[in-house]
């Protein structure tokens, strides 16, 4: 009896499996999951800015303004006590919102961090400059940290090249926005003393280094059509020297109580004269 059942098994697999074959009949298969993969996003090309064309800040009851930069622009304050009462003279019905995200020992090539992504300096936020609302941002050449890595020559370039990146990102994400450079107080020979164990022939070639990515900073600044602030010529001297009441005498390298007053005055004087901001 046993045989059979298996005979009738035997027999009954084989005429399935022909009959599968006659048929086209195909066992049935187990479906995996639908995955949808996605495009990687295409990078944006920015259109570099070769004439700039600033935008008329619209009048309002109240005004931001971000400042970047080293430690240069550091000094003006977390709360710019200086321009905030030199802007009230100017424009006493006005309020103002001033960000400082000067961070001191930082180049021009950190500047594009801070534009994109949230940073932390000295314990405290900030959120990407791009994800912000501003009227105005003023751009320090960080020339007091120069790309000392690099031969000065390629040093230069890739400052122009940053502020080329940095001026297209600008001007495509926030075009209503006006770009201004600012150029501070100009190193000089000294530069660095009691800070930096230096020979005075080193000191004047750190001088001349950082004198040369602040004066590349203004060029840029003149042959794109930027808004600048030069305080850095208001600091020199008939000779080209610099004028030491502006300059801190603990460090040779920030600006005195003197030059944060020049800065914020010449600051200000710009936005009044200019008609930047209106009442």
């Amino acid at each position: 009896m046993d045989k059979n059942i298996s005979k009738v098994i035997i027999f009954l697999s084989i005429l399935a499996i022909a009959v599968i074959k006659i048929f086209g009949i195909k066992p049935p298969v187990q479906l995996l999951p639908t995955v949808t993969i996605q495009p990687t996003p295409t990078p944006k090309i920015l259109k570099l800015i070769d004439h700039y064309e600033p935008p008329k800040i619209a009048t309002a009851s109240s005004y931001t303004l971000i400042f970047t930069g080293d430690s240069m622009t550091g000094a003006l304050g977390e709360n710019f006590d200086f321009l905030r009462a030199d802007l009230t003279k100017y424009y006493p019905k006005k309020v103002f919102g001033l960000f400082n995200y000067g961070f001191g020992s930082t180049n021009i090539l950190s500047l594009e961090d801070r534009l994109n992504h949230d940073t932390v300096n000295q314990g405290k936020n900030f959120p990407a400059i791009l994800n912000r609302y501003f009227d105005i941002i003023l751009i320090e050449s960080s020339g007091n940290n120069p790309l000392s890595e690099f031969p000065l020559e390629v040093g230069l370039q890739k400052q122009t090249a940053a502020l080329d990146q940095v001026v297209a990102e600008l001007s495509d994400t926030h075009p209503n926005s006006l770009i201004i450079f600012i150029a501070t107080v100009a190193p000089s020979s000294s530069y660095g003393k009691g800070v930096v164990d230096l020979s005075p022939q080193i000191r004047i070639q750190w001088a001349n280094e950082r004198r040369a990515y602040i004066e590349n900073h203004i060029s840029y600044a003149k042959k794109h059509n930027i808004p600048l602030i030069n305080v850095y010529e208001k600091t020199l001297d008939k000779n080209g020297l610099t004028i030491n009441k502006y300059i801190n005498p603990s460090t040779y390298i920030h600006p005195s109580s003197a030059g944060v007053n020049l800065i914020s005055q010449m600051i200000a004087d710009y936005l009044y004269k200019n008609n930047i901001l209106l009442n």
